[in-house]
């Protein structure tokens, strides 16, 4: 059974830094994709960076050139380097994994892990 693991979450004032981590364990397979995601309440959830298996990174606008994602594929692990936090980044973050040959087409997703930003 496949399981994927956040870790990292807490509260942290305007300004700092945090990272996550995500592993993912269970699959026979390699990961092909692995994304985190977040959901500020009353939000919808959105897309905060993805990662492919050849390194090529996605990020949304809102976290460019603050948020690194960093993907360590023998440890099917990887991280989300959240740099200048601001209070719009609090939300719950979600790291979803896609992995080759698998049939489920929207991946598996962690339970979550709660960042705060505070002012």
């Amino acid at each position: 059974q496949v399981q994927v693991v956040e870790s990292g979450g807490g509260l942290v004032q305007s300004g700092g830094s945090l990272g996550l981590s995500c592993v993912a364990s269970g699959s026979t397979g390699s990961i092909y994709r692995m994304a985190w995601y977040r959901q500020a309440p009353g939000k919808q959830r959105e897309l905060v960076a993805n990662i492919f298996r050849d390194g090529t990174t996605n990020y949304a606008d809102s976290v460019k050139g603050r948020f690194t994602i960093v993907g360590d594929n023998a440890r099917n692990t990887g991280y989300l380097q959240m740099n200048s936090l601001k209070s719009e980044d609090t939300a719950v973050y979600y790291c979803n994994v896609d992995f080759y040959g698998d049939s489920n087409s929207e991946g598996y997703w962690g339970q979550g892990t709660q960042v705060t930003v505070s002012s």
